[in-house]
């Protein structure tokens, strides 16, 4: 065996050549070459970015000239191309499409990127210009933006440690690289627990109560799984919920509702309860290495809400209107149970079932009713309408572009003039290797720093395929989450900055969820349903009496959708204020937390501890989970400008909210961004007149 041993400027000569993440693409728009990238190029794209990103970083650290915005933080903004080009294509690969080869590497590389990012934000001599220029920064003559941009570099620096000295850097870093592996590892358990169960049902009885789609969804998942002539429930959310809410099988919906809620909670290898205990006993240890209290503290006092005082404030005085509004659903649950004949008392395996039957009784409607006019493709084409409507965006399909997956659509949009402005990519499909959820990322964002660069972004869902030659049809819920991220996109898309830092959805965890769940809004618009929900054997579109009923049932279960999200903010919250040690019992303080705030024994978290991934993936939203319904005040409050106006497509309207909304990124403070579009800060009362709790 020939064995050729090369030096550095060889092998980097060898991987630029060779190693498609390393190379300038000519794809069209710039689409990342998915079919040529293969999983062993990532590891040495990895290892060359690094080493070239580490050169561009100790030269501007380095550089022997007076400090100023161009040559530190415009020079900052240019660094590490290449390894952020790697990096995207890794790091969506590895939620949407990943592998047991893709998850390897990323359980290798995790620990790396928090030592490289470490590396560069404790670099003594970096921070020492970036301190210069900001206590100078009145005096740099810079514009608004670039003082915007440097002031979060600042913040950046200070808050992962620059100031720290000794010992202490030294751990911090040791802490950031621990919380990457584990955060890793807690994301690929839930991924294993959700791959490896299967309720398998059988002809008959199994089914009752099922309704067509869910069938013929079941009968994809079994044969995709390997049982042919078989049905399958799986974990992901658009294959249980609807499960929980039609089967008429008792029993089997207490199989499925236990393994949903028990993800992560399993023992063995999978058990992420004490990766939670480190998790926190981690986090709490970087927050005191900063001067902080406690976590929370530390993580809530670079947002909008400020204190952990001030998002306790916003959740309680939500929680008790809709733990009132739940109690009375669960009783109105009770009665059915005892109409029907059946001598048991609730439990949260029968709300979905029981809840589906009062809002028949009580609004004449059902989801076997509504899905069919519910079709993904023209869910999709009404996104896009809206997006037209409001802000002059036009999406066209293209084929024969790469993409990592052949479920993957590919839209090029442009704006009213016809001019570019960047790639959308749909990938809409429940399917093995995909984690649970939907979110919006991306593979390129905005900016105009060396002339136009465009977006590339990417929305991800995990809907229940059609079965062959079949719709695939949504529930409403489903249709709701596709606007929602479908808003993260357009923040994405409509970005119109200079710089990366500020770029699209770089703004604060409290404030980002605006453009989505404003977005949401237009879904339940009399005249977006009746052009786009069809129905998807006659294309008949849906009725008026039932597009009447549909939207005067949309607060319906409202209680019990709110007292789940709270439940699981309130806990997120408090995890993260309490001092953890090693004896922390992860399913005792869930229980103690729940009993001190009084939920109801029939309603679950949203997301149980174990697999709170929102909360223990990364740290994204850790004591951050209430920022929803921290956004959700400032959504409902500026849709009702919309709504005030007469007109929900207004087009002055429309201009200010790209202006100051999904256009601004974070150019801004949240605050201001919301005030100059609304006039004004938010107030709760549209909040609670939206969820129906006034």
């Amino acid at each position: 065996m020939l064995r050729i041993v090369l030096t550095d400027s060889a092998f980097n000569i060898m991987t630029m050549t060779d190693n498609p993440l390393l190379q300038h693409w000519t794809t069209p728009f710039g689409l990342p070459p998915f079919g040529n990238i293969k999983p062993e190029h990532f590891k040495p794209a990895f290892d060359h970015a690094f080493k070239a990103h580490r050169q561009e970083i100790d030269a501007i650290a380095d550089n022997p000239l007076k400090p100023d915005f161009a040559n530190t933080i415009e020079a900052l903004e240019r660094a590490g191309k290449l390894l952020r080009q790697s990096a995207a294509v890794f790091f969506n690969l590895s939620g949407a499409d990943t592998n047991d080869t893709l998850q390897e590497i990323e359980r290798d590389v995790a620990p790396l990127f928090a030592s490289h990012s470490m590396e560069t934000l404790l670099n003594a001599r970096l921070f020492e210009r970036i301190e210069t220029l900001f206590a100078a920064q009145g005096d740099l003559g810079l514009t608004p933006e670039q003082q915007r941009v440097l002031e979060r570099y600042h913040s950046m620096f200070v808050r992962a440690g620059a100031r720290l000295q000794g010992d202490d850097r030294q751990r911090m870093n040791e802490i950031n690289q621990r919380l990457a592996v584990i955060g890793t590892q807690f994301s690929q358990n839930i991924l294993k627990d959700e791959k490896a169960y299967e309720l398998i049902l059988e002809e008959g009885a199994d089914l009752a109560g099922l309704p067509d789609f869910l069938i013929a969804a079941a009968k994809r998942n079994a044969a995709d799984r390997g049982h042919e002539g078989k049905y399958a429930i799986t974990l992901s959310r658009s294959s249980i919920e609807p499960f929980l809410r039609f089967s008429q099988r008792r029993d089997l919906r207490e199989q499925a509702f236990q393994a949903w809620v028990s993800r992560g909670e399993g023992g063995g290898d999978t058990d992420n309860r004490q990766i939670v205990v480190e998790t926190l006993a981690l986090r709490n240890e970087r927050a005191k290495l900063l001067g902080f209290d406690t976590y929370a503290a530390f993580k809530l006092d670079d947002q909008m809400a400020g204190s952990a005082q001030a998002v306790e404030e916003l959740l309680l005085s939500v929680w008790e209107p809709a733990l009132v509004r739940a109690t009375e659903e669960c009783e109105n649950l009770q009665k059915m149970v005892s109409m029907e004949g059946g001598n048991f008392d609730v439990e949260a395996w029968d709300w979905r079932y029981y809840s589906e039957k009062v809002r028949k009784r009580d609004h004449d409607i059902d989801e076997a009713e509504i899905k069919p006019y519910l079709q993904l493709d023209q869910i999709i084409a009404a996104a896009f309408d809206s997006a037209n409507r409001l802000f002059g965006l036009n999406f066209r399909e293209l084929d024969d572009v790469p993409v990592y997956h052949e479920d993957v659509r590919v839209f090029e949009v442009s704006d009213r003039s016809g001019a570019h402005v960047g790639i959308f990519l749909g990938d809409y499909y429940a399917r093995s290797g995909k984690r649970s959820g939907a979110w919006m990322s991306n593979f390129r964002c905005q900016q105009k720093l060396d002339g136009a660069i465009h977006p590339i972004i990417v929305n991800v869902m995990n809907f229940s395929k059609g079965g062959d030659r079949e719709a695939s049809l949504l529930t409403f819920d489903d249709a709701r989450t596709l606007f929602h991220e479908f808003g993260h996109g357009l923040h994405g898309l409509m970005s119109d900055v200079t710089y990366p830092m500020i770029s699209g959805t770089n703004v604060a965890r409290d404030f980002v969820e605006l453009p989505s769940q404003l977005y949401e809004h237009w879904l339940s618009q009399p005249q977006v349903l009746s052009k786009f929900a069809t129905h998807y054997k006659t294309g008949a579109p849906i009725p008026d009496d039932l597009l009447q009923r549909l939207l005067a049932a949309e607060n319906f279960n409202q209680g019990f959708a709110t007292v789940e999200y709270i439940a699981s903010a309130l806990v997120d919250l408090e995890l993260h204020q309490i001092t953890p040690t090693d004896a922390l019992d992860v399913t005792e303080f869930e229980r103690q937390m729940l009993e001190k705030i009084g939920m109801p024994r029939q309603i679950t978290m949203r997301h149980r501890i174990p697999h709170f991934a929102h909360v223990f993936s990364g740290d994204g939203y850790s004591a951050g989970y209430y920022s929803y319904m921290w956004s959700e005040v400032m959504d409902a409050d500026a849709f009702k400008a919309f709504e005030d106006s007469g007109d929900v497509f207004d087009a002055d309207l429309a201009a200010k909210l790209a202006r100051h909304i999904y256009a601004a990124g974070g150019r801004q403070e949240p605050a201001e961004a919301f005030k100059a579009f609304r006039g004004r800060m938010p107030g709760i009362d549209a909040l609670l007149e939206k969820r129906g709790l006034a």
